[in-house]
């Protein structure tokens, strides 16, 4: 069977859990999940530094869990890590946060409502590294973090709802609905939007699916490199990677 491995760079299992069940319950029978969370690391990714260290935590997971997966989905909004996991990994590497900007962009000109004031210009800075910064309308943040509004989405609805709303008042077609922790609520807000909505964890999910079943031939194979102090098997994917 087709087999997915599922990053988490951020150490909370409840978002992995809460990320995995809505992918499997997205994919049914199609493919096999395996969902590893971050070893080492902040809890809820909200600054550069945090994602640096989920990148490192990333490419500890792939190296540890990589092997006999058909391809990698790094399911964090921000995609830390994602041009070193494509670099370092045998097969595709698929990017939440790069799957739902490039499908929100066939639409025209989107929007992004995330959890978290942080994730503002980090957002900024990453779509134009997709080259699409003409294509976005609006980056809206929302007071809570993608974890407070997994443990409590109900209470989170009504200011995504704004958000989602002032986005489209900002120029946009669609809105991405941007983070792990949001998982699922693009249907339940939908009412109350005048535009389309993604849900940045369906969209990598479907991006993944693609890219697992006819991916694309790999380009990248970097140098063998020594290290020290990283893991056993990070160290060891550096020095001979495949």
């Amino acid at each position: 069977m087709t087999r997915i491995l599922l990053i988490n760079p951020n150490t909370s299992q409840a978002v992995t859990d809460l990320v995995a069940g809505h992918v499997r319950r997205q994919i049914g029978d199609a493919a096999e999940v395996m969902a590893v969370t971050g070893r080492f690391g902040a809890r809820y990714i909200a600054s550069r530094a945090a994602a640096a260290i989920a990148a490192h935590a990333a490419l500890d997971a792939l190296a540890a869990h990589g092997d006999g997966c058909d391809a990698v989905y790094l399911a964090c909004f921000g995609d830390p890590g994602l041009l070193a996991l494509q670099e370092l990994s045998p097969v595709p590497v698929v990017g939440m946060a790069q799957a739902a900007c490039r499908e929100a962009a066939t639409a025209g000109r989107f929007g992004i409502v995330t959890g978290g004031a942080a994730w503002g210009p980090m957002l900024h800075d990453f779509v134009g590294t997709l080259g699409l910064s003409d294509r976005l309308a609006a980056i809206t943040t929302v007071a809570p973090s993608g974890g407070e509004i997994a443990e409590d989405p109900n209470r989170a609805l009504g200011i995504l709802a704004r958000a989602c709303r002032d986005c489209h008042d900002a120029g946009a077609a669609t809105v991405i609905l941007g983070g792990a922790g949001l998982a699922g609520l693009a249907r339940r807000l939908a009412p109350q939007v005048p535009c389309p909505l993604i849900c940045s964890v369906e969209a990598g999910t479907r991006a993944a699916l693609a890219v697992a079943t006819a991916p694309e031939a790999r380009t990248m194979r970097p140098a063998p490199t020594e290290s020290i102090g990283l893991a056993p098997a990070l160290a060891r994917r550096l020095a001979a990677p495949e």
